[in-house]
């Protein structure tokens, strides 16, 4: 017997309808490429979306066809997800920090037919072109902002303004295809991860929760994580269901662009990866500051360092959200935070627990196993390979790259080594392929690297392992120093020392002007592998 309740679809735009219809005066702020601060609201926002989606029909786009975009965090870069995803269009965000080889295979791989981008990335797609499957550009700029281009490329502004509003959203079935999004390919050529409406709805709702994220109509929220990377963790959509204001920062994001708009804006909770909390913090601390708005910071991305979180949380009483996830998650894995058994715990161990990934939402679950499959105890020591399935997590790669990619029982493999405790809380110890195996037992390089952050006059620091013939590998660290900083190698022995095990003691130090990352934000390790090649240890 089936339930007797209304078959209402879990598509997107239901989001920005209810947004409209619901929170309509509520603000939308962005700084735009020129750094002006725009301003709108929900329904004006709905409004454009709605003409967006005729202007892509009028192209001949239409259900299943792939629209690009290549845009920072923006008022307008919003309409366009809304806009496509409407008209069962599939909204496929290209990461500018990408290699523009791998663009090229990316939006070959898509088959992609429109680019809607920013001003700032004319320049980057141009010699590209040739290589490019898209049979229209639009760059996201008015008459007066246009700049001279060789891709015969349409006005945004313009081009919306010749289309109306009256167009169908929706009427699909909510499985339909909705977002693609390509990992970050750092070893061999990316992978799309093809997102439905239905996963992108209930994953907003998780994301909303007082478990997650904790968003509802009178937060402020900025999402600094870029929309091209796994949905802006989601916020894009959360934030509009929730009717909370949202702040867009547009591509400026350092320490003092991404303070003036924390400030002036009110804003209650962000989101990004550590690197941008690291140069937020030194522009607080240099000029003095404080936040006195700003309530939860959501980190993730790559594992969270202890001075960040200590920072936030003693010097600016801002609670510290640790997260992790993948573009195969949606990207919402797992949030930290302490369970009520430990409430009334130490400030030591509130910290140690703090600095897990933490526990699924409902929605996710997660598991650990060994080489041969079988499940591990969940005891907070054991590690193993983390594996996770869910509501919003992936079954298959598009065009099936890579093959079948769950096992029987339907799990994905993150390629992470991980544990799981008594609560549920899951703690990465390391990348499969970055965890550093000498003489036979494991070294994370993430602990590594989140001690040696603490250390004063460190900016930045990537643990690697590089061969050795009698112990299998051994621990490089690359660090990159404050400028002005004396530090030196036996400063960093010494700091270590008592703090990790001794046979954990990297056997080499090598300061570089700048630590690599790779297009996500994270440390990239192949680039420090290939510049560790000279590297010699005793031998």
């Amino acid at each position: 017997m089936r339930g007797l309740m209304q078959d209402w679809p879990l598509t997107v735009d239901r989001i920005i309808t209810h947004a409209a219809r619901v929170h309509g005066s509520r603000e939308v702020v962005a700084r735009r490429t020129d750094g002006m601060i725009h301003r709108t609201t929900y329904e004006a926002l709905h409004a454009r979306s709605r003409r967006l989606s005729a202007a892509l029909q009028r192209l001949g786009i239409g259900e299943g066809d792939r629209v690009a975009t290549l845009a920072w965090n923006s008022e307008r870069h919003t309409e366009c997800w809304y806009g496509a995803m409407g008209i069962g269009a599939i909204l496929h965000t290209l990461n500018p920090r990408l290699h523009p080889d791998q663009l090229a295979w990316i939006s070959q791989d898509a088959a992609s037919r429109v680019l809607i981008l920013d001003t700032s990335f004319v320049g980057l797609i141009e010699p590209l072109r040739h290589r490019l499957p898209f049979e229209h550009y639009v760059i996201i700029a008015g008459p007066s902002e246009m700049p001279a281009n060789s891709l015969d490329a349409l006005c945004y502004e313009d081009w919306i303004a010749a289309a109306d509003d009256r167009v169908e959203w929706g009427g699909f079935d909510e499985n339909t295809a909705c977002g693609l999004c390509y990992t970050s390919g750092t070893t061999g050529n990316p992978k799309g991860v093809l997102y439905s409406h239905r996963s992108n709805v209930l994953h907003a709702m998780m994301g909303m929760g007082k478990g997650v994220f904790g968003i509802g109509p009178d937060d402020v929220v900025m999402p600094i994580v870029p929309m091209f990377h796994a949905n802006a963790w989601g916020l894009a959509f959360s934030c509009p269901a929730a009717g909370a204001k949202m702040v867009m920062p547009g591509g400026q994001l350092d320490g003092q662009s991404v303070y003036e708009l924390l400030d002036s804006e009110r804003v209650t909770l962000t989101a990004a990866v550590p690197t941008i909390w690291l140069g937020l913090l030194r522009y607080l601390r240099e000029h003095k500051l404080q936040l006195p708005y700003l309530k939860k910071v959501v980190i993730g991305g790559s594992a969270l360092p202890e001075a960040i979180l200590r920072a936030f949380q003693d010097d600016y009483g801002i609670e510290v959200v640790h997260g992790w996830g993948m573009t195969e998650t949606s990207p919402i894995g797992s949030i930290g935070g302490l369970p009520t058994g430990l409430a009334d715990a130490g400030p030591d161990a509130r910290i140690a627990y703090l600095l897990k990934q933490g526990r699924p939402p409902f929605g996710v679950e997660l598991e650990i196993v060994d080489e041969a499959g079988a499940e591990l105890p969940r005891d907070g020591e054991t590690q193993g390979r983390l594996l996770v399935r869910g509501m919003a997590v992936a079954g298959a790669y598009f065009q099936g790259r890579g093959g079948d990619i769950l096992d029987e029982d339907g799990f994905f493999d993150t390629g992470d080594i991980a544990t799981i405790d008594r609560f549920g809380a899951m703690q990465i110890t390391d990348r499969a392929k970055d965890v550093i195996k000498s003489g036979g037992e494991w070294i994370s390089s993430i602990d590594i690297e989140n001690i040696v952050l603490t250390c004063p006059g460190v900016v930045n620091a990537g643990a690697i392992g590089v061969p050795h013939p009698k112990w299998d590998e051994r621990p490089v660290l690359f660090v990159e120093k404050q400028a002005g900083s004396d530090l030196s190698v036996d400063d960093l022995r010494a700091f270590l020392t008592g703090k990790i095990a001794s046979w954990w003691m990297p056997d080499a130090f090598l300061f570089v002007d700048q630590i690599p990352l790779g297009p996500t934000g994270k440390v990239n390790k192949l680039a420090l592998r290939e510049m560790a090649h000279e590297v010699e240890l005793g031998l």
